[in-house]
C-alpha cells in the first residue's frame, strides 16, 4: 500500500471541510453531480453475453432524478485490495469532481482467504484499504459513502436467511462511525428482504436459469430490488435529498434493464 494507516486517517480527517464545502458549491452552481460506484460483480455493469445477470448499479439510475448520473466502475471479482492494486481507484479519483459521491461496496472477494491478491482481514487490511477510498474522495472534494456488502441467497434447514459475510459488515460499520462516513447497510436490509421473500421466491431475484443456480448475482428483479434499498438508504442517511430520489414506491419494469454489447 502506498499510504500508511496514519497517513490515510490524517488525510481523511483533514479533507472533511473541503468535501462538505465542495458539495455545497456544486449545488449552488447547479453543476450536475455524479455517483461513482467502486465495487464487485454484485454492482457491476453486465453485457449481453452475461444476460440476464444484472448488477444493482445498472438499476440505480432509475431511482435518481434527472441531473444525477451514475458512473459504475464496479468490476467482477474485485476486492477492496485488488481494485486499488490494479489502479482502478486511481482512475475513479482522476475523474471524480467536487460535490460528487463515491459509493464503496466490497467484501465478497475480500473473503477469499486462498487468494493473496484479493484477501483482506476484516479488522485490519480491509479497513486500511477502505480508508484509501475515503481519503481519496475527500481529498478531491467528493463525498465517500460506504455500503455493506449485499447478502447472498443462503437459507438454513428451517428456512431462515443466513448471513454469509462474517465480520466484514461489522468492520465496515465500525469504520464508518470512526471516520464519520455515511453508511448504507445493504447487508442488513438485503438479509431482511431475503427472509421476507423466503426460499422459493428469492430464486426469482437471483441469476437462476435452466442451466445455472447462482445465489450471489442478481437478475433484473433482484438488481432493481437492491437498488431500491440503496436509494432508500441514500435518502435516510441524507446523502441525497427528497428531490434527488424518485420512484421509490413505483413498479420498475424489468424491460428498462438493458445489456450493451461487450466492450472490444
Amino acid at each position: 500500500m502506498s499510504l500508511t494507516r496514519r497517513q490515510v486517517t490524517s488525510a481523511a480527517l483533514a479533507a472533511v471541510p473541503l468535501s462538505l464545502a465542495a458539495a455545497g458549491t456544486a449545488e449552488a452552481h447547479g453543476r450536475p453531480r455524479t455517483l461513482y460506484i467502486a465495487g464487485d460483480s454484485t454492482a457491476a455493469q453486465k453485457y449481453s453475453d452475461a444476460a440476464p445477470e444484472t448488477g444493482w448499479g445498472m438499476a440505480l439510475p432509475f431511482f435518481l432524478r434527472s441531473g444525477l448520473s451514475v458512473a459504475n466502475h464496479a468490476v467482477n471479482g474485485r476486492s477492496s485490495k485488488s481494485f486499488v492494486d490494479e489502479g482502478r481507484l486511481d482512475a475513479v479519483l482522476a475523474a471524480i469532481r467536487p460535490g460528487d459521491f463515491l459509493i464503496v461496496q466490497f467484501a465478497h472477494n475480500d473473503e477469499k482467504t486462498t487468494d493473496p491478491t484479493r484477501y483482506t482481514e476484516p479488522w485490519t487490511t480491509y479497513q486500511d484499504y477502505l480508508r484509501l477510498y475515503i481519503a481519496g474522495a475527500r481529498a478531491k472534494g467528493a463525498r465517500p459513502v460506504l455500503a455493506t456488502p449485499v447478502e447472498r441467497r443462503r437459507f438454513d434447514a428451517e428456512g431462515n436467511a443466513v448471513p454469509t459475510h462474517g465480520e466484514y459488515p461489522a468492520a465496515m460499520r465500525a469504520l464508518a462511525e470512526e471516520e464519520g462516513v455515511a453508511l448504507l447497510d445493504l447487508q442488513a436490509l438485503s438479509l431482511a428482504l431475503w427472509q421476507e421473500l423466503g426460499v422459493e421466491a428469492t430464486k426469482t431475484y437471483f441469476n437462476w436459469t435452466d442451466t445455472e443456480q447462482d445465489n450471489t448475482h442478481f437478475n433484473p428483479p433482484g438488481a432493481i430490488a437492491v437498488a431500491r434499498l440503496l436509494a432508500r438508504e441514500l435518502l435516510r442517511t441524507r446523502v441525497l435529498g427528497p428531490r434527488d430520489v424518485v420512484r421509490l414506491r413505483d413498479e420498475i419494469p424489468t424491460s428498462w434493464i438493458t445489456w450493451p454489447e461487450p466492450l472490444t
